[in-house]
């Protein structure tokens, strides 16, 4: 090995060649390459030239570090090469893994991020470089992959020589842009990691000789083979797989990696890590091939569901795959495992079954999927049953019981994990999760409710035993008392008047633990919980229920007579078990909204609402403002289209869905209610009518944004006709919806390419606004923009003479327009003031 060290005069130089125990401590440098050209070659070191080449600068930059860092010697792959000789460069490209893991310190240089700098161990969440250093060259090409993984200690620099971190401290980051999982970047043994996840790593890197996307793996795969340039990439990469099957004795393994998700499983923010139970969980899933099975039981709200969550945070590297199932009934389960299947399939589209197999056949899935988790070699996988509450046993007579025998794979391999209230599922090791005790359960109420002091506050010693040490109870208050000014003593209160109120109302319930869970959930408003069923479950919020009138129930009107009213109500329910906080926004024009768990508003709406109130359906008036009312409107639009809602008044507000639908691009659903409003307001106010006609107007908008624009040519000049027939001729000029349309028009004559009539249907768009609301205003300021484009494109003088006299008595003043643009505003000001 030829390495690198200063001379006395500054400059430096190339050593002799090193061999074995004699090659001393060195740093070695990783980074592009720039044109050949512009790389310091070994030849140039030789020669003494080279020094006006861009690379020497990296040359320089290794050195000096080096020299910072105590060493006497380093390696750069451009001079310390012998390119030139076939047999050197060989035996240097196998070699290289070995040379890049035996180096002291790697540093990367990074010539497209530029930084100041930061300490290795800053915790902030947004990094001033942190965009280009996702975007860096470096992490896509192929010889960088191996000069990543081999040294122990990697530094990144930026272009400006400034520390951005290293391999430990960015490993968040370097995970989430190469997908390589962390034990691999912390020199965990490579071969406990599948051939075909270790491919991956280089899918979407490049190299400049099309060779070098096999021959920079060899380091990877522990393997050695003789160059071919010249052979091709397929060439290359067949040899490599050879190789590595002769390694593995023949035996061509196959690849079972999954990547890690836990998209749809909801983990809580205050749960408190049980370092006994996680430590009990890894004894027994110690993953030697074997089947393992753990079995978690305990109380319902216990945190048997979290800890299972937490134990695969921890441990995912272990795992070539970790599957979550729903074991709650026979559907949820059937259901989880097409969704096995699909995640498999996005992996191996080839995936021995189930590439052939009917996906509407459920049953068909779960014997392929099991048969998967059997295959030879695929031993390290790791399931959770979740939520096995209710278990085949003896004495459970329940026709919906679930065997779930029946459920797991046949091979004697793996690891499973159950989560169930039942003690007798004694298929497995079994572990109780018991009761909190009061340190952890003070730590829970101390950081749900985000007060300092709790341990020695005697009253919240008392609450904490009240609850017992089930944490879902203990979340739960502490969620409300964050939302609230009382005190420990004062929550003790009210949850006993709740549960006297509980006594009376609720069936027996088996355990006092279980009393103690609902009894928190019952500090609660039914009324509010009933209104909730007539919406999502995601994202209330005040001003959503702020516009009520008479009609409206009297406990609608109470509930919102104001933000102290509501938010009394509505921190009762507020996190875990009932309702969340949402996260805030500071797109947000309105107060941050609450969000209830989608079981309990399943409650709301089959228990709460046996009988549908119309009155309440009735009452979603012109709530519909901004994107956060779309998962709202699609529940107004089900009840519209199942004939959940009377139509009988109601164009209004499916012309309003309409809006809503067309605005966030739902062109299908927008349709279906225009159309609807459209027949509702021609029978009950004519064909001519102004509310009409605006239906009308936005149809037109609509179907040009579907690209059918002769429907929407048609749209439009119906409406034209309409408001010249119910409000005269002359006065459309000065009427905003009439102007609306014309300008529709122009749009929908210039995207045709027809400009002649484009510039009429502007020129008068321009003129009608500007004696509304003078030439000054952005609107008018947009037209006369779009018109100098067009006379530009047409070569006519197209603005001129569209300008008339500003003073007009019918103009509108700012404070009236500015009213009415208040109700534009939601549908975002007619599409930004023109862009329809």
């Amino acid at each position: 090995m030829r390495l690198l060290q200063y001379n006395k005069d500054g400059e430096f130089s190339l050593t002799k060649d090193f061999v074995g125990s004699e090659i001393p401590e060195y740093a070695i440098l990783s980074h592009t390459w720039g044109p050949d050209t512009e790389e310091v070659t070994y030849k140039d070191l030789i020669d003494g030239t080279g020094k006006n080449k861009v690379g020497y600068e990296k040359i320089r930059f290794c050195g000096e570090q080096a020299r910072r860092d105590g060493f006497q010697y380093f390696w750069v792959d451009t001079c310390c090469i012998d390119k030139s000789n076939n047999n050197e460069l060989v035996e240097a490209i196998n070699s290289m893994f070995r040379w890049y893991r035996d180096a002291t310190k790697c540093y990367v240089y990074l010539l497209d991020v530029s930084s100041p700098g930061i300490d290795i161990g800053d915790k902030s969440d947004q990094l001033p470089w942190e965009m280009a250093f996702r975007t860096s060259r470096w992490f896509t090409r192929g010889w960088t992959l191996q000069e990543l993984i081999a040294p122990t200690l990697v530094e990144f620099f930026s272009k400006n020589r400034k520390l951005l971190g290293d391999k430990r401290s960015l490993e968040r980051h370097i995970c989430e842009i190469t997908r390589i999982p962390s034990i691999a970047l912390r020199g965990g043994s490579l071969a406990e990691l599948s051939a075909t996840e270790r491919k991956s790593w280089a899918e979407t890197r490049q190299t400049t000789r099309e060779e070098d996307m096999a021959y920079s793996l060899l380091g990877i795969f522990d393997v050695y083979m003789p160059l071919i340039y010249g052979e091709g990439r397929a060439n290359a990469i067949g040899r490599l797989q050879e190789v590595i099957d002769r390694k593995e004795k023949g035996i061509k393994c196959e690849n079972f990696s999954i990547p890690f998700s836990l998209s749809t499983i909801s983990g809580i923010e205050y749960f408190v890590i049980r370092e006994d139970n996680l430590r009990d969980i890894h004894e027994v899933l110690r993953g030697d091939g074997s089947r393992y099975t753990v079995i978690l039981h305990g109380l319902g709200g216990i945190g048997k569901t979290q800890l299972a969550i937490a134990y695969t945070k921890r441990h995912k590297d272990n795992y070539s795959a970790i599957f979550w199932l729903n074991i709650k009934d026979k559907d949820s389960l059937r259901q989880s495992f097409a969704a096995i299947a699909r995640q498999i399939l996005r992996e191996y589209p080839l995936a021995r079954g189930l590439n052939t197999i009917n996906m509407k056949n459920l049953d068909d899935i779960i014997d392929t999927v099991k048969a998967w988790l059997s295959l030879p070699y695929n031993t390290r996988w790791l399931i959770i049953y979740d939520n096995y509450d209710n278990p085949r046993l003896a004495s459970n007579k329940d026709p919906a019981i679930v065997d779930i025998t029946k459920y797991l794979p046949e091979a004697y391999q793996g690891s499973v994990l159950i989560t169930t209230r039942s003690s007798q599922v004694e298929i497995g090791h079994l572990i109780q999760v018991t009761k909190l005790g009061d340190i952890y359960s003070l730590k829970i109420l101390s950081n749900a409710s985000c007060r300092e002091g709790v341990m020695d506050d005697a009253d919240a010693v008392k609450l904490a035993k009240k609850l017992d040490g089930l944490p879902l109870a203990l979340a739960t208050a502490g969620a409300y008392l964050k939302q609230t000014s009382i005190g420990f003593s004062d929550y003790l209160r009210l949850y006993e008047k709740s549960w006297a109120k509980l006594q009376k109302t609720s069936p027996v319930l088996s355990s006092y633990e279980d009393r103690t869970l609902y009894s928190t959930w019952q500090i609660s408003f039914e009324h509010l919980l009933r209104l909730w069923a007539y919406f999502n479950n995601q994202d209330l919020w005040f001003e959503l229920l702020q516009y009520s009138d008479s009609e409206d129930p009297h406990w609608i009107r109470e509930l919102i007579e104001d933000k102290l009213n509501f938010h009394g109500a509505i921190r009762i329910l507020i996190d875990h078990g009932l309702i969340e906080v949402d996260k805030p926004s500071l797109e947000l024009l309105e107060s941050r909204g609450y969000s209830i768990h989608g079981c309990v508003h399943s409650w709301t709406i089959h228990v709460l609402n046996q009988e549908w109130d119309y009155d309440l359906a009735r009452a979603i008036r012109l709530w519909l403002t901004q994107r956060r009312l779309l998962q709202h409107a699609a529940r107004c639009s089900y009840m519209v289209l199942n004939g959940l809602a009377l139509d009988d008044g109601m164009a209004w507000a499916y012309h309003n869905l309409g809006s809503l639908y067309a605005d966030q691009g739902k062109l299908v659903e927008a349709e279906q209610m225009y159309e609807r409003a459209l027949r509702g307001y021609e029978t009950a106010l004519g064909a001519e009518h102004t509310s009409t006609l605006k239906t009308v107007g936005n149809l037109g908008i609509l179907y040009k944004d579907q690209g059918k624009l002769v429907e929407a040519e048609q749209m439009y000049e119906r409406a034209l006709r309409g408001y010249e027939t119910a409000i005269g001729a002359d006065n459309i000029t000065t009427f905003i919806p009439a102007l609306n349309t014309l300008w529709g028009l122009g749009s929908l004559f210039e995207r045709q390419a027809d400009y002649a009539k484009a510039v009429i249907m502007y020129s008068k768009t321009l003129a009608g606004y500007e004696k509304v609301v003078g030439p000054d205003h952005p609107r008018c300021q947009s037209l006369q923009e779009i018109l100098r484009d067009l006379d530009t494109r047409t070569k006519t003088e197209a603005i001129k003479g569209t300008k008339e006299p500003a003073s007009n008595p019918s103009r509108v003043s700012g404070s009236d327009f500015k009213g009415a643009l208040s109700i534009s505003r939601r549908y975002k000001l007619f599409r930004k003031l023109g862009l329809r």
